[in-house]
């Protein structure tokens, strides 16, 4: 039988998390400061979000302020409420990665040789 993990309580995850990095918290509170503008441009209340996306008044204006610890999912479904999911999908798209492709590139050997065929291989 398999060991079952315990889970860390609340207070436990916060002692041992990493600090937020300033420009996350930068990061966030615009991207809240743009869902706020992109709802109020709808001509949508904070409650109506709420009640379209699932989700209570509080998450809502928490999404709103860049709160952190808003479940992700709350976003996407913000997102698509306002018809900006696919947005979503191009964050971090692999072929616009431009220092993943850079550290792939680096990679990369100077030649490449044949590879040498082996008689009777089959």
């Amino acid at each position: 039988m398999e060991a079952i993990e315990k889970h860390k309580s609340p207070e436990q995850s916060r002692k041992t998390s990493l600090p937020v990095p300033a420009p996350v918290y930068r990061a966030l509170g615009k991207l809240g400061e743009d869902l706020n503008r992109a709802r109020r441009r709808r001509k949508l209340t904070q409650q109506e979000v709420a009640k379209r996306i699932g989700a209570s008044l509080n998450t809502v204006k928490r999404l709103e302020s860049g709160d952190l610890k808003v479940p992700l999912h709350f976003l996407a479904r913000m997102l698509f409420l306002f018809g900006e999911l696919d947005r979503l999908g191009t964050l971090l798209d692999s072929g616009q990665d431009e220092i993943g492709l850079t550290l792939m590139d680096d990679r990369l050997p100077q030649r490449v040789r044949p590879s040498k065929k082996r008689e009777n291989a089959f």
